[in-house]
């Protein structure tokens, strides 16, 4: 199949399809907007830098993953393991994390603060990002 690094979106979302485990790919910058990620395994995967726009993660496994810098706008992390995921200056405008586990999870705190984060898991609210402080 190549290095990991030359995948198209279109062959991600014919793995997600076949086997639903992308655990430790390194998937990083590649364009994955919209795609539906919905319990896949994406544990220890690379996906920093990645443009991740309204792509869904209900029930996935993204414990140990690398969203470093991703565009997160309007994604879905319902329900999604986030255990020690690194999030930090993640795009995460309208982001939802209804009753997502987040322990350990790597968060821009510099622009959302934890009581919000929580309130968006209890709820499903939508995360609002504070546009005032710099990344």
């Amino acid at each position: 199949m190549g290095s990991p690094r030359t995948l198209t979106k279109k062959q991600i979302m014919d793995l997600i399809s076949k086997t639903k485990d992308l655990s430790d790919l390194d998937l990083r910058g590649i364009d994955l907007s919209g795609v539906c990620f919905d319990g896949v395994d994406l544990s220890r995967a690379k996906l920093a830098e990645c443009n991740l726009a309204r792509a869904t993660f209900r029930n996935a496994n993204l414990s140990h993953t690398s969203l470093w810098h991703a565009d997160c706008k309007d994604a879905c992390f319902d329900e999604a393991k986030l255990e020690e995921t690194d999030l930090d200056f993640c795009y995460l405008e309208g982001a939802t994390f209804r009753d997502a586990r987040i322990k350990k999870t790597i968060f821009p705190f510099n622009r959302i603060s934890l009581a919000q984060i929580e309130t968006c898991v209890k709820t499903g609210r939508k995360l609002s990002m504070d546009r005032n402080r710099l990344d």
